[in-house]
């Protein structure tokens, strides 16, 4: 038998007051808890958010300044060398940060825009809208989204409004069955229909009653998306029809400077010049996979093992 008092008081249990942490307080805990991967790839991420909002600042050339020296050497002044007709390397790898970053992000919120808002109402209405939305997505899914997109441009034209509504349209197919996914465990709910017998309009319920269930998943899904049409604007831009001269794009400044890889046993600066700008493709995809990961570890409820 223990001689320890028993210390228990109903009076103090009932006086007791919990308080809820702030959401303030609910992001430091949670960013507390994450761990090195998912640092790296926030701070991966701030640094390409931080050069494209400051790359006029940053850059220390304009972005289409040409220089009378093509393909020089990397220096002082040109600490990563110029391309083919003289710009600076490093200043167009800048402002290819803000014109590639902004327009994927832009495409990819398009799509969850289109995609999501399909779903969700195919997910409430299940009659022939959801047929008609579900084979039609089906087609699209059917032809490879890359040719597909090659050839829309190739009709269209290769403008940056056009390349973010066709990739943006093209997309949104995958965001469409994913909402419809995890919509239709949602809409069989009571709450859901307890809505619609108050007799709540279909926007009333996909935005107050379905989206606030389905974020984490989606959210996901945002960050994998986003790297899916980085990587498709960079592989247009290299095949020539993505984001058009004189406009920085890292895609492009891979395709403009693979010439130099041949020379790389005579100069090795000038055949790691082409690496540059697909090793920040490279880097960013991966930080922001190990983003993702880290939310959906994190918002799945698995815990692990210690």
């Amino acid at each position: 038998m223990s001689n320890k008092p028993n210390t228990y008081s109903a009076v103090a249990e009932v006086a007791y007051k919990r308080v809820r942490r702030s959401r303030l307080q609910r992001v430091k805990l949670g960013l507390s808890k994450a761990p090195p991967t998912a640092w790296f790839g926030m701070i991966v991420i701030f640094l390409y958010i931080f050069c494209a909002l400051f790359a006029p600042l940053l850059a220390p050339y304009g972005e289409a300044e040409i220089f009378p020296e093509p393909f020089a050497p990397w220096s002082s002044e040109f600490i990563f060398g110029t391309d083919q007709i003289g710009r600076d390397i490093l200043s167009r790898m800048i402002y290819g940060a803000r014109n590639t970053v902004s327009i994927a992000v832009a495409t990819t919120a398009l799509a969850f825009l289109i995609g999501g808002s399909l779903g969700l109402a195919a997910a409430i209405n299940m009659s022939w809208l959801d047929q008609f939305l579900s084979r039609l997505v089906d087609v699209l899914m059917a032809i490879p989204s890359l040719i597909f997109a090659l050839v829309l441009l190739s009709i269209f034209g290769s403008t940056v409004t056009n390349l973010i509504l066709i990739i943006a349209v093209l997309d949104s197919t995958r965001v469409f069955r994913l909402t419809r996914a995890v919509s239709l465990n949602v809409v069989v709910m009571d709450y859901v229909e307890a809505a619609r017998l108050r007799g709540e309009g279909l926007g009333w319920i996909m935005r107050r009653e379905i989206l606030p269930n389905i974020l984490p998943p989606l959210i996901a899904e945002f960050g994998l998306r986003f790297c899916f049409v980085f990587l498709t604007i960079a592989a247009l831009s290299f095949l020539g029809v993505g984001i058009q001269p004189p406009t920085a794009d890292w895609g492009s400044m891979v395709r403009e400077n693979a010439s130099l890889i041949m020379f790389a046993q005579y100069d090795l600066k000038a055949g790691l010049t082409p690496l540059l700008p697909a090793a920040a493709i490279a880097l960013l995809t991966v930080a922001v996979n190990f983003v993702v990961d880290w939310f959906l570890h994190k918002t799945s409820g698995l815990r692990d093992e210690q």
